[in-house]
């Protein structure tokens, strides 16, 4: 019975517990009531992980002179990387929360393409089909982390505006993304069968270029996407450096994130009807969008807040349609406050939450929860559309391409097609906009030049404010 209780049997079991409580995470961030309970999980599955394997280690190497240095080697590691990280999440800003996610998946690409080459520079005394197995991982895990590390790159500076979000339209960039792939795999061939060195310093270097053009091809209407779609790299990247390092919790978790990421991925192509293969290749298919620019099309009306607060006051129904706008002027405070008071006086209001509202999924929701908004007055677009010619009032809070008509009813839209929520169809539609500026789309907005459309320029959250005072 003794036997059994090894080292490595404690740890696989702690593994076990670890991959239930990170399961039992997904389920409860699913749901906005739970969300909170599934943050709990998943620390408290990292955390028996973490003491498991360094634990494991310690055992392992008990009484072996590298053991100190070791040792001390993985706590500084881990002090210096939590320390690193606790500091970003305590002063990063809601805004830049997605550009901070893309460059924390840049990490886990890294990590995995030094697994790998670990992996291929450590001797091991596999041979025959196991050592086949071995060089195969080594060559497919160096190969998903570096399209991880350079794409996530790319997400990160076109998010934090250090790169243009206009897609890159090389000549034949298909035919290079394709070629790319296939290059691959006739490289894995060869690896496996001749473990040469210098197969994996071109497939790195492969790798690194089809990551960045992957991600530089897609245009910026298409990034939260992105973010999602390279959170499932990163967790198959992850997965790949479980099997190097012979870690089944590794596997597991980068199963669940790759997995998870992937159909994310999938649900929010569909609805921005998107095709799912198109932005995973790099925009396959896409053509270059016309130039947009920002010329008007018409006249506007321009509202100021005593306008906005009288529309209000004698609305049958309001809907808040958010946006990035909003998370950048932080006007969600004001917003839930102007909501509380418009429900004491018995105006029905609501909110109408686009999938890619933010930069990020999710984005618009976790604001509105940080701002104590009731979550059953927050409505998915699919929930809402249908409703919004039956409204009194629709407040556009720094949205734009969500809710641009353009998707709907001009097919040569860049973003044509893509479902928006039809706030043109209300009785009447505030616009909060700092200008007449084109979205992160690059596309003008038709809907500022309707005659339901009042814009209401300046900061989003002083103008809320102003129609607090008013009301």
């Amino acid at each position: 019975m003794q036997t059994l209780l090894t080292p490595a049997s404690i740890a696989g079991a702690a593994y076990l517990v670890a991959a239930l409580l990170f399961i039992l995470s997904l389920a409860g961030l699913s749901r906005h009531e739970s969300a909170k309970a599934g943050v709990g999980y998943g620390i408290a599955g990292m955390a028996i992980a973490l003491v498991a394997t360094v634990w494991a280690v310690v055992v392992e190497a008990w009484g072996s002179a590298s053991l100190g240095i070791g040792l001390t080697l993985l706590v500084v590691a881990v002090l210096v990387g939590g320390s690193i990280g606790l500091w970003r999440a305590r002063v990063v800003a809601m805004t830049g929360m997605p550009e901070l996610i893309a460059l924390l998946h840049s990490f886990v690409g890294l990590a995995a393409v030094l697994v790998g080459w670990n992996g291929a520079l450590e001797e091991n005394s596999l041979s025959g089909a196991l050592r086949d197995i071995h060089h195969a991982e080594v060559f497919i895990g160096v190969f998903i982390g570096a399209v991880t590390f350079t794409g996530s790159i790319v997400a990160f500076l076109k998010l934090s505006a250090r790169m243009k979000s206009a897609p890159l339209m090389l000549p034949g960039k298909n035919v290079l993304n394709l070629g790319a792939l296939v290059l691959f795999v006739a490289l894995t061939v060869w690896y496996v069968i001749t473990p040469a060195l210098w197969l994996l310093i071109v497939v790195t270097i492969l790798a690194l270029l089809l990551g960045w053009h992957l991600v530089a091809s897609i245009g910026g209407g298409d990034m939260p996407v992105v973010i999602s779609m390279l959170n499932s790299y990163s967790g198959w990247a992850a997965a790949a450096a479980g099997f190097l390092l012979n870690n089944d919790l590794l596997i597991v978790t980068g199963a669940l994130v790759g997995s998870s990421g992937a159909y994310l991925s999938y649900i929010m192509c569909t609805a921005m009807n998107r095709s799912f293969l198109s932005v995973i290749a790099g925009g396959f298919g896409i053509a270059a969008p016309r130039a947009a620019g920002d010329d008007e099309e018409g006249e506007i009306r321009e509202l100021d807040a005593e306008g906005a607060a009288a529309l209000l006051r004698d609305a049958s129904s309001v809907v808040i349609t958010p946006g990035y706008g909003m998370a950048v002027a932080q006007a969600q405070y004001p917003v839930a406050e102007l909501t509380a008071k418009l429900r004491e006086r018995g105006v029905p209001v609501r909110f109408g939450i686009h999938p890619v509202a933010g930069r990020l999924p999710g984005h618009m929701n976790v604001l509105l929860a940080e701002a104590k908004v009731p979550y059953d007055i927050a409505l998915e677009m699919d929930e809402i559309n249908d409703d919004l010619a039956e409204t009194g009032v629709v407040l556009v809070i720094g949205a734009n391409d969500t809710v641009n008509p353009a998707a709907a009813e001009d097919p040569g839209s860049p973003i044509a097609g893509m479902p928006v929520l039809r706030v043109w169809e209300a009785e009447n539609v505030i616009v909060f906009k700092r200008s007449m500026a084109a979205g992160y789309a690059g596309v003008q907005n038709p809907l500022f030049f309707r005659d339901n459309a009042h814009m209401l320029f300046g900061d989003a959250k002083q103008r809320v404010e102003d129609i607090l005072r008013v009301l």
